[in-house]
């Protein structure tokens, strides 16, 4: 039918409608892929519509101050029964609450809580949260900028040699950091931190780690904070360090107790830059794989991850134009006038 109509429109018409008809017939065929979610073929697009049409949806984020911090000091040593040293960095003064056998569903309530009841800016309220679930308490008073290592234990008299097989109802510790002075509530928007700590005991040896963090906010959000994957070698110590046999069984362990992410392998570079052009700075965060491997030149050309090919949704910058621009005139002081002090 369709050769018929052809062969007549050739034989009465001029070859200006044949080609009238072929442009409508690739006009048409885009309209009915982009209408069915696919893909527009590249003939109809020029090069500035195939670049803008590859840019991923930039998240809005709010730069936010977190005066807590806090690290596991010689996680190779510690143990339910040795206990277990905690490094905490705050820029204020703190207090640092350790809850020792802290009953998993009451911890989870207690965040609800703080999102629709009351604030959990204090040990106590954590505590009435909690309905003093847990075994034993510590508490320890931080000081402003000094990282003081703290150690925990549980008593002897408390008998606790494990929390028994996964899943588990207890968590073995959980580690609350809050601000001691009230001023300093009003000020930051981050008022409290629970750190969820794995220790290893006899029932389940999976090396000591922060399994959670959460971050508790004064408007009764609290959010989950994530690692960044980087894509290259950090000054911090490197997984390398630790035998390819123990890590395969700390992964088993996570999967076996529900706790184990899809983190793809890192590609090792010698050096924090694109993973694509190999010269501008990593500066840009891919979601929801938070692999973070582009420049800012290189995030719009690409809709899938070039590490693990993900799909991105969102994306984010480490930094903005402005603070790169300062950082790149102090490198250039610093490099111009070595040892002068501004």
């Amino acid at each position: 039918m369709a050769a018929v109509f052809l062969v007549t429109l050739y034989e009465y018409s001029p070859l200006f409608y044949i080609a009238v008809v072929f442009a409508c017939f690739l006009v048409t065929s885009g309209l009915v892929l982009g209408w069915f979610g696919l893909g527009v073929p590249v003939i109809l697009r020029n090069s500035e519509e195939t670049e803008s049409s590859t840019r991923v949806l930039k998240k809005r984020m709010r730069q936010v101050k977190n005066p807590f911090g806090l690290e596991i000091s010689h996680p190779g040593t510690a143990s339910v029964t040795k206990g277990i040293t905690l490094t905490p960095d705050c820029l204020e003064d703190c207090v640092l609450t350790c809850y020792w056998g802290c009953n998993v569903q009451k911890l989870h309530e207690a965040l609800q809580k703080h999102v629709y009841c009351f604030r959990i800016n204090t040990p106590q309220a954590l505590e009435d949260a909690l309905y003093n679930e847990y075994l034993y308490r510590q508490q320890y008073f931080i000081k402003k900028n000094e990282k003081e290592e703290k150690y925990c234990q549980l008593p002897e008299d408390a008998q606790v040699v494990d929390f028994g097989p996964v899943p588990r109802a207890r968590y073995p510790l959980i580690a609350l950091l809050t601000l001691a002075d009230e001023e300093d509530r009003e000020i930051y928007d981050i008022i409290s931190m629970v750190a969820v700590i794995h220790i290893p005991d006899e029932s389940y040896r999976l090396s000591c780690r922060i399994l959670y963090q959460y971050l508790l906010l004064a408007q009764g959000q609290y959010h989950d904070l994530k690692q960044l994957f980087m894509s290259a070698n950090s000054t911090a110590p490197s997984s390398c360090d630790t035998s390819l046999g123990e890590r395969s069984i700390d992964k088993s362990l996570l999967e076996k107790a529900g706790l184990a992410e899809d983190e793809p392998e890192l590609h090792e570079e010698n050096s924090k830059d694109c993973v694509v052009c190999q010269n501008g700075p990593v500066n840009w965060v891919l979601l929801p794989c938070r692999h973070t491997c582009l420049c800012d030149g290189c995030i719009r050309y690409f809709q899938q991850c070039p590490m693990c090919r993900q799909f991105v949704q969102e994306s984010f910058p480490l930094c903005s134009k402005k603070e790169q621009d300062e950082d790149e005139s102090t490198q250039i002081l610093e490099d111009v006038l070595p040892g002068r002090v501004f």
